[in-house]
């Protein structure tokens, strides 16, 4: 059985060789988890025997996948031997679409990137030459990256929106047939793939290789304060999807009275007052009632976006960039505090492209916290900035393509 087909089992497939493709991708775990492991080890946590063990390590070393790295000195007797994979014997393809741009990284068994490119110019539109672009674009990274498609055991596409991601579809981007989008992309690039809600993805990354690192915390919140407002959730270690998984949307909480319309169709959402867009509409709205700014020096107001007034906060200190962002940061603490007091996280990580704000965001918002948290929920929480940048859905993607390919059997 090749390494593709390990993680793609074939309907009727006889269960003794599903047996030994589970324990095949046990192994391959441990190896990859560990720095060297021996045929005992890999018993004692697998409870097969010795020879069936032997056996597919054997397999794997002939396949190129492990290899052996010596033996373990001991005081008698006969020195085991140390098994290790391969870093480089497959690969993990992430691939994080924004409004603007794509990111897209080959991270291969021991969680490093043979290739990682960020903000590849692109425009995300609901339509099907959007789609056939961004399918040209995987196929191109893949084919400039040198690596034979074999190796690669599958791809994980992140998107903002309303993503089910075990079923493969998107409610948001990509809709127009009836198949899911998993599967039209998975065609058109020829790699097992899967989808994923942009915000868990990020999340998941800087829970796994940035902000959240070696930190062992099992209760983590990420607050993605983007041109949106979302969260996603690491409960008891594991990503939290709800049950049809599309949990998270917590800037669409109609708890506001402010009657502004959100893109979801409500009124009165958290985003309309917490997001990219909120910060852009109140600095227009600031500017029309006679405010100035130094970004009117180089746009005209129609063109004002999201980027320009975070730059004008932290590379010029434009006072009026400033006083909407440390709005945004009082209102994000305010309602963070409902999160903490129903969920009681051991770490916040904030990240999006607002969180490049720096304390004209963070400080308001521990004040608001402070103000409106129990204070035995803050006691002990951890609160960080994410540290991944434009990274971390691509991160986050390979992460979670990883799990989802090892839990599949």
């Amino acid at each position: 059985m090749t390494l593709s087909k390990l993680f793609d089992p074939q309907e009727g497939m006889p269960l003794s060789a599903l047996k030994m493709a589970r324990l095949k991708k046990n192994v391959i775990q441990k190896l990859m988890l560990e720095e060297g492991t021996t045929i005992a080890d890999i018993c004692k946590e697998t409870e097969f025997s010795v020879p069936t063990v032997t056996k597919v390590v054997v397999e794997l070393i002939e396949e190129g996948i492990a290899f052996e790295k010596g033996k373990i000195d001991t005081a008698g007797g006969r020195r085991p031997s140390i098994y290790c994979i391969n870093p480089n014997s497959a690969f993990f393809l992430g691939v994080d679409v924004r409004r603007d741009c794509v990111s897209i990284g080959l991270q291969n068994f021991k969680n490093e990137f043979l290739e990682l490119t960020t903000r590849i110019e692109f425009v995300l539109k609901n339509t099907q030459e959007s789609l056939d672009t961004l399918c040209k674009m995987i196929n191109s990274f893949i084919e400039d990256s040198g690596v034979n498609k074999e190796k690669i055991l599958g791809a994980c596409v992140v998107l903002c929106g309303r993503i089910n991601s075990a079923k493969g579809y998107s409610d948001s981007y990509f809709s127009f047939e009836k198949e899911p989008l998993s599967s039209l992309i998975e065609k058109k690039i020829g790699i097992k793939t899967f989808i994923e809600n942009d915000c868990r993805a990020v999340g998941y990354g800087e829970y796994c290789f940035g902000a959240g690192a070696g930190a062992e915390f099992k209760d983590v919140i990420y607050i993605n304060l983007n041109w949106g407002f979302g969260i996603s959730m690491i409960l008891n270690g594991m990503l939290y999807y709800g049950m049809s998984g599309f949990s998270g949307e917590y800037g669409h909480s109609p708890v506001l009275d402010n009657q502004i319309l959100c893109q979801c169709g409500k009124k009165g959402c958290l985003e309309t007052e917490i997001s990219g867009q909120a910060l852009v509409r109140r600095f227009k709205e600031k500017l029309a009632d006679g405010s100035t700014t130094i970004v009117t020096s180089q746009k005209i107001i129609s063109d004002i976006n999201m980027y320009d007034i975070i730059n004008a906060a932290t590379k010029h200190e434009d006072l009026l960039a400033i006083e909407v962002v440390e709005e945004v940061g009082e209102k994000l603490g305010h309602y963070m505090s409902l999160l903490l007091n129903i969920f009681n996280p051991e770490m916040v990580i904030l990240g999006g492209e607002l969180a490049n704000c720096g304390s004209y965001l963070t400080l308001p918002l521990e004040t608001a916290l402070h103000k409106y948290s129990l204070n035995l929920v803050l006691q002990e929480m951890k609160f960080k900035i994410g540290e991944l940048g434009d990274r971390a859905g691509v991160i986050g993607g390979c992460y979670i393509l990883r799990d989802r390919l090892f839990n599949m059997l």
